[in-house]
């Protein structure tokens, strides 16, 4: 899976396709780090003229992509306005829903007064397991010394990925808390990547050998 703005973008069986996740559940991809996620997807096709295309959206579970569908159901939301509506937490946007708050509704993006009466028309009084979603936990990302922006303004130039070089530099730091300069930092980085080739040469060996 890699990360893109709008979403993120899934290989199955060699052929890439795009996902989009509303912002409250790309908030929830992130907080995940690198624990393994199952996408619960919902598809539109969208036609033009003769030709159509698919539209993917990726939800983390089955009660969000319902949720979803049920937002969709307002005759004045389509898929990408219902998307970028999920920018606060799902159960958040239930409740108002339920307790018939517009205020709340308008503050979200591409809702207006209309869209929101529309909303709450329609789906007040059937949003009741939608308001036990979770939400994202809080992300707090440990603090780095001013110089690993220097280490990773270097990595960023010998065109490692950004998260990729950000946790390079995170990992080393936890392994080797004495460095002081972007300098030493990299060298360290250097080193333990190094390292890692030689031990995943070894293993490779290892199993050709067996």
């Amino acid at each position: 899976m890699e990360r893109i703005d709008s979403g993120v973008v899934l290989d199955v069986n060699g052929l890439s396709y795009e996902v989009l996740l509303p912002p409250c559940v790309d908030e929830k991809i992130t907080a995940a780090g690198d624990e393994n996620v199952t996408l619960e997807v919902y598809s539109v096709l969208n036609m033009e003229g003769n030709t159509g295309h698919y539209t993917f959206y990726g939800f983390t579970n089955a009660i969000e992509r319902e949720f979803f569908e049920a937002l969709i159901s307002v005759a004045s939301i389509g898929p990408r306005s219902a998307a970028r509506a999920f920018s606060q937490p799902m159960s958040s946007i239930a409740s108002a829903i339920d307790r018939g708050d517009h205020g709340f509704l308008k503050t979200l993006p591409g809702i207006g007064q209309q869209k929101a009466r529309d909303i709450v028309a329609k789906l007040q009084g059937k949003v009741a397991k939608f308001l036990l979603i979770q939400q994202a936990p809080p992300i707090t990302a440990p603090q780095i010394p001013d110089f690993a922006d220097e280490a990773l303004a270097v990595l960023l130039q010998l065109e490692y990925k950004r998260s990729e070089a950000e946790q390079m530099i995170r990992a080393t730091l936890d392994s080797t808390p004495g460095i002081t300069d972007a300098e030493t930092l990299l060298a360290e980085i250097y080193r333990q990547k190094a390292r890692l080739d030689v031990e995943q040469a070894k293993g490779v060996l290892e199993i050709g050998a067996s």
